[in-house]
Order: structure tokens, then C-alpha cells, then sequence
């Protein structure tokens, strides 16, 4: 296995198509890790969560010459103010990331990644810190492991919940996997919205419409929200937007949305990727919150991804209940870090 490290936007670049085919065979494939995604991310340092960063990517070859592992990483002050590197992605924007590699080497690949950073002369770091990877992700074990390997401390903790709804064959399948209170407050609320004078309709945007104004019009009615507005920077509005179009031309986006009387109530911006619906942002509109237009799209979502063959619908990190009462199970993403001696 030959190591390098990209330090420049060009290598980058270069990486684009070799980079997703060796994530779709990785131990975590998720879009928050795909190349576009990350390449978005890169452009404005996560909405300006970061304001000085040095790609430092690491990539490994076989002898073959062929791409068997990528650790997307970046250098920086972490935010405990140590020289460190992180995950490309880190830390709010992409709720799930990991190291880039199959699971048949990912052992392998995690020791000669720590051997690299352990003898390149330009690596100035102290810590490897690492958020957001899946509690389940192999990549855990094997990074402890090349980690006491080196004589250096490895450490993990739970970082957030990320709780996921498992998807049966059918929709009445999945009311009836619901809690009775939960099951019976979602048809009300369907049926109610059904019923409204003024008409009620959901819809997927798709390729006939104006995607970018589609996306411009749910930004600005997701700042109508005083909880989101403080995050909606012009630099994060720039860095959702982005994300979005990435998303649409490489064919897994699905933004939704929730129109009452003809105006938009309510509104998700999803990821439909790898058989699965990953559940990224959302708005309601606050002139329509007595109509439960949130719960009633969801409903429509989960719906329809049931019907289209989608095997979970993921909620992404953070413990709101609702998604508990949606069927939400119970998961974590890690926090990790490796300090050398």
C-alpha cells in the first residue's frame, strides 16, 4: 500500500470519479462523503464554521497503482484550540463521515494511514480528531487498534443521537409499528389537512422546475423560523445552496413540499441515495402551524418511500422527539480522537 497526502485544490479535483466508486464500496457509503458533497463543503469551510484550513488528504494505492483509501482529512485548530486534523465535512454539516475504504482493508489501511502521519516531516499536528462516525462503522476497532499499535491514545465517546426509521413493505405495516398514541396523532392529522377548505397538495420538485429558485424560496422561508435564522448566514445560505445543486446534478436530491391554498407550508430537503431517504433540513412556514404541516409531509414522505422500495428513512443526528414518534430507533455517531506521544 503507497501513501500520499493532497494538500491542494487541483489533487482534489482530480480525485472526483475514483473517489465515488471506491465510497460505494466503502464501509460507510453516505452522501455526505461523496466527492460533489465534500468539494461544496471545501468552498466555503462549512458555512464558515472554519476559518483556516489545509487539505491534507490522505491516499493510498495498491501496487497496482489502483485507489484502496482515502482519509479526507484537513488540518486546523480543532475546537478544543489544538493544531489537529479532521474529517472534511466536520462538524456540522455532514452528520454522518468516516475513512474511505472497503471493509476487507480497512484494518490495513487505518495502520499504514497512522504510519504515514507518524513520518511525513509536513504533518504539524497534535491530535486526530474525528466526529460523526457511526457507532457500528468498523473503522472505530481498526483506527484503536493502529492507534495502540503506534503507542499513541486512543479515546471515543457518544457524540449525538442520529435516530433512523427501518421501513416494512407496506404503509398500514408501518402505522402499526407505531405507538397507539403516535399512530392515531399521525391520521389526524393527515386526514385533517386533507380535509382544509382552502386545498392541500405535497409535491416533489422535479426536473421541469426551477430547482435553484425552489431551493432559494425554502432558505427564506426557513429563516422565517428565529431558532434557524442566527444559523442562515449568508455564507451557510450559500454553503446549503450549493449543497443542494450538487446534490440535484449528480441525481439525489429530493426537495419536497407542503403547499396549503398554493403557498408553501412546509418543506424537507432530503437525500434520496443508496436506498435510503436521509432527512437534511426542513422549514414550516409559522402562519401554518395549527395544520401540522410538518407531521403531515413527513407522513407523506415516509409514505412514499415505502411505496418506492426505500429501506429506512434517516432522521440525521439530533434527539428531537418527533422523530421517536415516528418510528425512530435509537443511534449514535462517535466522537474520536488519537493523540501521539
Amino acid at each position: 500500500m503507497e501513501f500520499e497526502f493532497v494538500r491542494n485544490d487541483s489533487g482534489f479535483s482530480a480525485l472526483a470519479e475514483k473517489w465515488n466508486q471506491l465510497l460505494a464500496r466503502s464501509v460507510t457509503d453516505v452522501p455526505f462523503m461523496r466527492h460533489e458533497f465534500l468539494q461544496t463543503w471545501w468552498s466555503t469551510l462549512g458555512g464558515g464554521e472554519w476559518r483556516d484550513a489545509e487539505l491534507n488528504i490522505g491516499v493510498a494505492r495498491d501496487l497496482a497503482g489502483d485507489l484502496v483509501g482515502l482519509a479526507p482529512f484537513f488540518r486546523t485548530r480543532t475546537l478544543d484550540d489544538r493544531p489537529g486534523l479532521l474529517l472534511l465535512g466536520s462538524i456540522e454539516i455532514s452528520d454522518y463521515l468516516d475513512l474511505i475504504a472497503p471493509e476487507a482493508v480497512i484494518d490495513l489501511f487505518a495502520e499504514n494511514l497512522l504510519k504515514a502521519l507518524a513520518v511525513d516531516p509536513l504533518q504539524a499536528w497534535e491530535v486526530i480528531d474525528l466526529y460523526n462516525v457511526l457507532e457500528t462503522s468498523p473503522t472505530l476497532d481498526a483506527l484503536r487498534s493502529a492507534a495502540e499499535n503506534q503507542g499513541w491514545t486512543y479515546t471515543q465517546t457518544r457524540f449525538r443521537p442520529s435516530p433512523v426509521v427501518e421501513l416494512p413493505d407496506d404503509w398500514e405495516m408501518y402505522l402499526a409499528g407505531l405507538g397507539k398514541k403516535q399512530r392515531h396523532e399521525l391520521r389526524r392529522k393527515m386526514r385533517r389537512a386533507a380535509e382544509l377548505p382552502e386545498g392541500v397538495e405535497w409535491r416533489i420538485i422535479g426536473s421541469g422546475d426551477d430547482v435553484e429558485q425552489a431551493v432559494e424560496t425554502f432558505l427564506r422561508i426557513m429563516a422565517l423560523d428565529e431558532r434557524k435564522a442566527g444559523f442562515l448566514t449568508p455564507i451557510m445560505q450559500t454553503q446549503i445552496k450549493r449543497s443542494a445543486m450538487a446534490a440535484h446534478a449528480h441525481g439525489w436530491l429530493q426537495l419536497v413540499v407542503l403547499d396549503i391554498g398554493g403557498r408553501p407550508a412546509a418543506g424537507y430537503l432530503n437525500f434520496d441515495y443508496g436506498g435510503r431517504l436521509w432527512v437534511y433540513n426542513s422549514f414550516i412556514d409559522p402562519e401554518y402551524f395549527d395544520s401540522s404541516p410538518g407531521w403531515v409531509l413527513l407522513g407523506h414522505v415516509i409514505r412514499w418511500a415505502i411505496s418506492n422500495g426505500r429501506r429506512e428513512v434517516d432522521f440525521l443526528r439530533g434527539g428531537e422527539q418527533y422523530k421517536y414518534q415516528l418510528g425512530g430507533r435509537e443511534r449514535f455517531v462517535c466522537r474520536l480522537t488519537i493523540e501521539r506521544r
